[in-house]
C-alpha cells in the first residue's frame, strides 16, 4: 500500500578513486516501515532535489515507486499535510 514518506536518509560508500561509489537510501513511511533502495548517483541527485522542494512524497513499496505530489500546484488530498520533511 502506498504511504506518505516521513523520513529519507542517504548513505554514500566511496568507491575506488575516480569511481562514483554507491548510494543507499532509507525511506521511512508514515507507518514506520523501512525501505532501502540503491539509486544511481544521478537518481540520488534528483531524489535530494525533490526532498528540498515543497512536495509531498509517497512510497509504493510493491512497485518500488516514489511519487512526488505538489510539484506544481496542490493536490486536494494534501491540503491538510505539510511538505515531506527535509532529507537528513
Amino acid at each position: 500500500m502506498t504511504r506518505r514518506v516521513k523520513t529519507i536518509s542517504a548513505n554514500w560508500t566511496a568507491g575506488e578513486d575516480g569511481a562514483d561509489g554507491r548510494f543507499e537510501v532509507l525511506i521511512i513511511t508514515e507507518d514506520d516501515e523501512r525501505h532501502v533502495v540503491a539509486p544511481s548517483p544521478e537518481a540520488t541527485t534528483a531524489l535530494v532535489a525533490l526532498t528540498q522542494a515543497e512536495t509531498v512524497l509517497l512510497w509504493d513499496p510493491s512497485g518500488r515507486t516514489l511519487i512526488a505530489a505538489n510539484v506544481v500546484g496542490k493536490m486536494p488530498w494534501t491540503k491538510d499535510t505539510q511538505s515531506t520533511p527535509q532529507a537528513s
